[in-house]
């Protein structure tokens, strides 16, 4: 079981949420839940989480600025960016340039996101 490795999800969707704490809380992670870019950006240095899982489009703060936020400020946290699929292919690229490990076109497939959620954890 992963229960030492903390997570925190900056998502707006309730339904994708669910889906994403039905699965990581399955697997033993610690979840936290933060639904705007802007909490997310305010409470990271408390929560400190070992992986960060944002969608690019987040109220108040993007995922974007999330992404540089957390590379700007802690050097080895995961980042896996979310985003749905038909966005911006920019916003795809300028994810991993500011930093994101990784990158999941919703809808996903719940194995797949397991597999790079460990992959990134356990390195």
């Amino acid at each position: 079981m992963n229960s030492d490795k903390k997570i925190l999800i900056i998502e707006d969707d309730e339904l994708m949420i669910k889906i994403l704490v039905f699965i990581l809380s399955k697997e033993g992670y610690q979840l936290t839940v933060l639904k705007d870019g802007l909490n997310a950006i305010e409470q990271l240095h408390d929560i400190n989480p070992d992986m960060v899982i944002t969608d690019l489009l987040l109220p108040y703060k993007s995922g974007l600025e999330v992404i540089s936020f957390v590379r700007s400020h802690f050097d080895k946290k995961a980042i896996i960016a979310l985003s749905s699929l038909g966005e911006e292919e920019n916003s795809v690229s300028e994810a991993f340039k500011l930093g994101a490990d990784d990158f999941i076109a919703k809808p996903f497939n719940p194995n797949e996101l397991v597999l790079r959620v460990k992959r990134l954890l356990n390195n």
